[in-house]
Parts: C-alpha cells; sequence; structure tokens
C-alpha cells in the first residue's frame, strides 16, 4: 500500500526545527514582554468577509491564496492567511480597543494557497505584534527599534530594513490616480496582469517582481511626491530618529505591501540569504483598519515576522560563518566552540556563560552555535570552524554545574570529559590560549 505523504506545501516540524523554534518563541517573548506587550491567541479560522474587508478585494490573498471551507448556510469560512485582521476583529468584540494603547502579540500558523518554494510555503508560522491605538513617530520608532531587539535576541546579522511612507487617504488617492494614468498611457508595455493591476488596483504594479517593470516603473511617479507637509515632515522625522539609534533604513519608494489596510508608515527586513523570497519581517501602519471592521477610528501599527525564514536565515547565516573561519589559519582557530543543548534555558545559561568568559578572558577565542540541527550537525559546524573542543551544556551539565568538553584536535584517549564551570573552567580555557599562542 502507498504510504501517505503530507499535503504539498503543508510541511512537519520534526523535533529538531520544533525545538529551534519553540526556543526562538521564547526568546521573543522575553522582548517583547520588556516592551509591554501581552500575548493574544486567535483563531485558525476566521469569517471570509473579515479579510474582504480588510485584506483588499483585488489582492492576491483575496483573489488566488485563501484557503475556503464552505457551510451550509452559505457563510463561507476561511484558514486565516495573516493575522492582522482577526487581531483586530478580536480587538473590536471583545472591547480592547476602548482601552488606549493596547499592545499585543501573537503567534501560530498561516495558510495561503501559493507556489511552494524556498522560505514560501502553504502552511507558514507566524509571530505578529500590534500596537493598538498609538499614533506619531515615537510609537512608529519604538515599533522599529522592538524589531531590531528580536534581532539582537535571536542572533539574526545583517537583516536590511527598507522603509516607505504611503500616506494618509487623501495623499494615497491623488497618487493612485496619477499613478493609474501613468500606467495606462504605457498600456502597450505592459502584460495582461499588470494591466489588471494598473485598472484594479494600481499600487499593486509597484509590487511586481519582474525586472523590466520595475525598472520602467523608475519614471512612474513616485509617492513622496504627493505627501502632505505634515507626512513629509513626519516621515523625515522618523528616518532621523532611527538613524540616532543605530538603525540604517533605507528608503525604498516602490515599498508598498501586499495588503490594502495599510497606510502611511510601511517596512521590510530582508535577507540576502534567502533568493527570492527575501522578506523575514514587515508591517506598517494602518490607521483605518479599526473603522473598516466596525470600530471608532483608531491609530494602529504593527509587523509580522515568519519563523521558517527566520530559520533558514540563522542557519545560512551559520554556514557563512563557518566557512569564512575555516578559510583562516591553523594560528587562528577557535578554542572552543560552546554549544548549548536541549531546553531554552540551556540557550540562556549559555548566552550567560560565553559572556562570562569573554570578560574573564579576553584573548579567549569562543564562538557559541546558534543554529538548529541536531548535535552530529553542530559537531560537523564546530570542526569546519576549525575548533580545539567543543563545549556542551545541557539539562544534566546545569544541573551537576559542570560542562562537557569534547577534544577535536589531537584529542587523547579521553577525548571528552567533564570541567567544573567557575574557576575551574577559566583556568582550563586559559591553559588552551596559552597553547595556542605557543603552538
Amino acid at each position: 500500500m502507498k504510504s501517505l505523504q503530507s499535503v504539498r506545501g503543508m510541511h512537519d516540524l520534526l523535533p529538531e526545527q520544533a525545538e529551534s523554534m519553540q526556543r526562538l518563541v521564547q526568546g521573543a517573548s522575553d522582548v517583547l514582554a520588556g516592551f509591554g506587550y501581552r500575548l493574544i491567541q486567535l483563531p485558525l479560522i476566521e469569517q471570509f468577509e473579515l479579510f474582504a474587508r480588510s485584506v483588499g478585494e483585488h489582492t492576491d490573498v483575496i483573489g488566488k491564496e485563501m484557503y475556503t471551507l464552505a457551510q451550509s448556510d452559505g457563510d463561507p469560512l476561511v484558514l486565516r492567511p495573516e493575522g492582522t485582521a482577526g487581531c483586530v476583529r478580536a480587538a473590536i468584540q471583545h472591547g480592547l480597543v476602548r482601552t488606549p494603547q493596547q499592545r499585543l502579540w501573537y503567534h501560530g500558523p498561516m495558510f495561503r494557497h501559493e507556489r511552494p518554494q524556498k522560505g514560501r510555503q502553504r502552511q507558514f508560522w507566524q509571530l505578529g505584534v500590534e500596537a493598538l491605538g498609538m499614533q506619531g513617530v515615537a510609537s512608529e520608532a519604538e515599533l522599529l527599534l522592538l524589531g531590531a531587539s528580536l534581532w539582537r535576541a535571536m542572533g539574526l546579522k545583517g537583516l536590511r530594513l527598507e522603509i516607505n511612507h504611503l500616506g494618509g487617504a487623501e495623499s494615497r488617492a491623488h497618487y493612485r490616480q496619477a499613478l493609474q494614468e501613468w500606467l495606462l498611457v504605457r498600456a502597450d508595455q505592459w502584460d495582461g496582469e499588470i494591466m489588471e493591476r494598473a485598472r484594479s488596483n494600481p499600487l499593486r504594479v509597484l509590487d511586481s517582481k519582474d525586472e523590466a517593470v520595475r525598472t520602467a516603473l523608475g519614471e512612474a511617479p513616485q509617492i513622496s511626491e504627493f505627501l502632505s507637509d505634515a507626512e513629509r515632515a513626519g516621515f523625515a522625522e522618523l528616518l532621523e530618529v532611527l538613524r540616532e539609534n543605530d538603525l540604517d533604513p533605507q528608503v525604498n519608494t516602490h515599498l508598498v505591501r501586499g495588503l490594502d489596510y495599510y497606510t502611511g508608515v510601511v517596512f521590510e527586513w530582508s535577507s540576502d540569504r534567502l533568493g527570492a523570497q527575501s522578506a523575514v519581517c514587515a508591517g506598517g501602519r494602518y490607521d483605518e483598519l479599526v473603522e473598516q471592521l466596525g470600530g471608532q477610528p483608531t491609530p494602529c501599527l504593527g509587523f509580522a515576522l515568519g519563523w521558517e525564514r527566520v530559520m533558514l536565515h540563522l542557519d545560512a547565516q551559520a554556514e557563512a560563518e563557518t566557512e569564512a573561519a575555516a578559510g583562516d589559519s591553523r594560528d587562528s582557530a577557535v578554542d572552543a566552540v560552546l554549544i548549548p543543548l536541549g531546553e531554552a534555558s540551556a540557550s540562556r545559561r549559555a548566552i550567560l556563560m560565553a559572556n562570562q568568559l569573554r570578560t574573564e578572558l579576553p584573548g579567549l577565542h569562543l564562538v557559541m552555535d546558534i543554529g538548529g540541527g541536531n548535535l552530529a550537525k553542530k559537531l560537523r559546524r564546530a570542526d569546519r570552524l576549525r575548533a580545539r573542543q567543543v563545549l556542551l551544556l545541557g539539562e544534566d551539565e546545569m544541573e551537576r554545574g559542570v560542562v562537557s568538553v569534547k577534544l577535536l584536535y589531537d584529542a587523547p584517549p579521553q577525548g571528552q570529559f567533564e570541567v567544573a564551570q567557575g574557576s575551574a573552567l577559566l583556568e582550563y580555557l586559559r591553559t588552551s590560549i596559552h597553547e595556542r599562542g605557543s603552538g
């Protein structure tokens, strides 16, 4: 009998992947709590009307990507394609929007009927944050600084922040008309899909991945030309605040996002390590959404990050760092790789231990393994780093106050042994540094 397989685009999270995601979620929850965000969990199934009214009837999400569940009474239900609309619906339904400045976060699977490829599945996992009842530059800066704090906590490096301002309703309407006229005058340049977007929702053309279209759009009207003085000044202030706080936002006037509820500031954090599906996190302001869903006018903003893409970036980052280190000379070999095992508490303890060891031993070449995979994969990474040894820290080691040392070069018969944490470990590693220096 033929064995059954998972549905195309619906992938299994095996224990190692699930544990990696759980550790990332736990680390993120600590950061979010520090910014005042509280967890809310939302249904996987919502009314179709919720997304038709929020996401936009002319978007790909509504037109092509929804998983619809038929009901006998004729009112269709859907598997949620994103989390913002459901979070806002819950906030209206339960009166949360009546309390000023709600900070909420959620995580879980979303569903879109897209063509599966690396970094894009039909069931995918997201973490979303929504700041309800907040307006002004300070709230936008705080949200983006929250994102930067999450990347630091997860160990992500090299993400690129792109940002744009879509304007309020009046500015956006004027720009939409100007862009539509520009596109229709050049109808002979576009294929059928671009022409359909030009007629129904011209801002969607800016989201095209076709290089020829993107090149041609360099001559199109820019949204910045249609912003009011207040919108332009607020955007300039936001960019200044971000740069003062060591962020480097790149203005991308073609960045519009794929959901119609966005207004004002929009942004993406993207990775050069992920190919076509480069966006790791995206969001922005959606000041009109609460009113569209039956509530009172309420300024809001938020973002969502994709866990699969976060983990892909971390794996690619670890591989790149390994390859770079492998090209170093023998004299620059890593003294030790610290590998946390199992529970999230081991990762937190390892971060503290690595920081203390580097402080006490300034010459120590210590790398902490932050990638996914089983122990064998972690040991292969350490070997490619030309590490002399690995320090293993799991639940058992934490309980007994030791680390397990596994030698990778010139190992004697006792190639794995234990060293007590604290002064004994410091002295052992100090000897390793001395041997490296005299080798």
